[in-house]
C-alpha cells in the first residue's frame, strides 16, 4: 500500500475535535523507520525533537 509511517493518536484527536466542533492540528516527527528497524531511544526523542516543538509553538 506504500505506507511509510503510522501514527495512532491523530485520528482520535481529529474525531474528538470534529465532534466538539473545534479545530485540530497534528504535527508529527518521525522517530522510527519501519523498513530498516532504525529507531531513536526515549532519551533521544525527549531531547532532540525541540525543532518540531518550536514550530508548533510558533503556530499557536
Amino acid at each position: 500500500m506504500g505506507v511509510l509511517a503510522d501514527e495512532m493518536e491523530a485520528p482520535s484527536l481529529y474525531m474528538n475535535a470534529a465532534r466538539a466542533g473545534k479545530k485540530a492540528l497534528v504535527i508529527c516527527t518521525v522517530s522510527d523507520h519501519i523498513l530498516t528497524g532504525e529507531a531513536t531511544t526515549a532519551e533521544q526523542r525527549q531531547n532532540s525533537f525541540t525543532n518540531m516543538m518550536d514550530v508548533a509553538f510558533d503556530i499557536i
